[in-house]
C-alpha cells in the first residue's frame, strides 16, 4: 500500500511540538502585557549623520595548503596575482600569467564597517569571503588590500591572517565539514587611512532620528527634552525626526548630547504587528496584537492508493496463458478537523491561547495567521521575512 498525503495531517489535539511552542509564546505574552518601562532616548533615537560607512575591496589570500582556486576556471585569480607581482617589481614573460597554477592562492572580497569618528591609525575588524572555487581559506594570509567607500576613495588598508571558524577533512572519497570554510575574519585586520567628515558640529541644531517611524514616540522625545533641558529646545518635525537646538561650542555640544541621550522616556505601545519568518517557521507577536471573533477549522486531506494483485485464468479450452495483473484502488478521505470558535481577544495572552488550542505547529501557524488576516479578524500588520 502506498500512502500519499496532499495536505498536512490534522491536529485535533496539541502535538508534542506544539507543547514546546506554548511555553515560548506564553513567555512572550507574559512579558508583553507588563507595565510600560522607562527607556532612555539613546535606545529609541540616534543623532542624524553619526553613522558607519561600508567599505569593500578585492584581494588575495595566500599560503593555503592546496585548497585555493583552480586557476584554469578562475582567470581573474591569475590576473590579480600577476598584477600584484608587477607592483612588487617582478615582471612575468608574455603569456606566463595564463600558465600560472598556484593552488595556494584564492581571490577574495574584503568587507568592513568604518565606524563614525574613526581616525587614521585606528584598527577595525574585516570579513574575508572567497569569490572563486577555493575549498578552504583556513591557514591563509590576506595580502595588503585597499578598502574603498562608495565614492571610490581608499579609507583603510587590510592585511593579516584569516581566522576561519570551520573545520573539514577528506579521505578516500569521504568528506566531513563543520561550519563554513570559504569565509573568515581578521580581528583588527584593517587600519584606517582616512577619516570621514561628520557634520556633528555644523549649524545651531542637531536632529535626532528615531529607529522606527512613530509619531507618538517623536512627540514624547520632544516633550522629554523640553521638560528637562528647557522649553522650546526640541521640535518634532515628523514621525521620525526631532530637531533640537544645541550649543555651538564643540565641547559643550558633546556634553549636551550626552545629557540628552540619558533622559528617561516612557515607551509607547507599538503598532500591532505579527512577524513571520517563512524559512524557520518563527512567529513573533507584539503586545498590541488582538483578534476579532472568528471560527477556525484545521483538517487534512489524505489520498490512499492501494494495489491488489489479480490473477487472470484462461479458458481451459483455449490456448491462453495465466496473466498476473494489478488492480489499483484510489480513495480520498477528508478528516474532520476541530472547528474552534475564537472570541474577540483584547490581550496577547488570549491570542496565544487561541492559537495553541488549534494544536498547530509553527509551520501551520504561518498559514493560519495569513488566513485570519485575510478574513479581517487579525487586528495587526502581518510581515513575512
Amino acid at each position: 500500500m502506498i500512502a500519499m498525503k496532499a495536505l498536512p495531517k490534522a491536529l485535533p489535539i496539541a502535538p508534542r511540538s506544539a507543547h514546546r511552542l506554548w511555553p515560548l509564546l506564553a513567555l512572550l505574552a507574559a512579558g508583553a502585557v507588563g507595565p510600560a518601562q522607562a527607556l532612555r532616548i539613546k535606545e529609541v533615537a540616534a543623532v542624524q549623520g553619526v553613522r558607519s560607512n561600508q567599505l569593500t575591496g578585492y584581494g588575495l589570500v595566500v599560503g593555503l595548503d592546496g585548497t585555493g582556486d583552480q586557476t584554469t576556471q578562475m582567470p581573474y585569480t591569475t590576473q590579480a596575482l600577476s598584477n600584484y607581482l608587477q607592483q612588487m617589481g617582478l615582471s612575468l614573460p608574455p603569456g606566463a600569467a595564463s600558465q600560472l597554477q598556484p593552488k595556494n592562492v584564492a581571490a577574495v572580497i574584503v568587507t568592513a564597517q568604518l565606524p563614525a569618528f574613526a581616525q587614521p591609525g585606528q584598527t577595525m575588524d574585516v570579513n574575508v569571503s572567497s569569490v572563486g572555487n577555493a575549498r578552504s581559506l583556513k591557514g591563509g594570509t590576506l595580502v595588503a588590500t585597499p578598502l574603498r567607500g562608495a565614492d571610490g576613495e581608499i579609507y583603510a588598508l587590510a592585511q593579516g591572517n584569516v581566522v576561519v571558524g570551520g573545520a573539514g577533512a577528506a579521505a578516500g572519497g569521504s568528506k566531513v565539514q563543520i561550519n563554513h570554510l570559504s569565509a573568515g575574519r581578521i580581528p583588527l585586520g584593517a587600519q584606517v587611512e582616512q577619516a570621514v567628515p561628520t557634520p556633528l558640529n555644523e549649524g545651531q541644531s542637531i536632529r535626532l532620528q528615531l529607529n522606527s517611524m512613530d509619531f507618538q514616540t517623536a512627540r514624547r522625545v520632544a516633550q522629554a527634552i523640553n521638560a528637562k533641558l528647557g522649553q522650546g529646545l526640541a521640535t518634532a518635525l515628523d514621525g521620525r525626526t526631532v530637531q533640537v537646538q544645541a550649543p555651538i561650542d564643540p565641547d559643550a555640544r558633546v556634553g549636551f548630547i550626552a545629557d540628552l541621550e540619558e533622559l528617561p522616556l516612557e515607551s509607547s505601545a507599538p503598532a500591532a504587528k505579527v512577524v513571520i519568518n517563512a524559512r524557520t517557521g518563527s512567529v513573533v507577536l507584539n503586545q498590541s496584537v488582538t483578534l476579532g471573533p472568528c471560527a477556525i477549522a484545521h483538517g487534512n486531506l489524505s489520498i490512499t492508493i492501494s494495489q491488489t494483485p489479480v490473477i487472470s485464468q484462461p479458458n481451459p479450452l483455449s490456448s491462453g496463458q495465466t496473466v498476473l495483473a494489478q488492480k489499483s484502488d484510489i480513495s480520498i478521505r477528508q478528516e474532520a478537523g476541530n472547528v474552534i470558535q475564537v472570541p474577540a481577544s483584547p490581550r496577547l495572552a488570549d491570542v496565544v491561547k487561541a492559537l495553541n488550542a488549534l494544536g498547530a505547529t509553527p509551520g501551520d501557524l504561518l498559514s493560519i495567521l495569513q488566513a485570519i488576516q485575510a478574513a479581517g479578524a487579525l487586528n495587526a500588520e502581518l510581515e513575512v521575512i
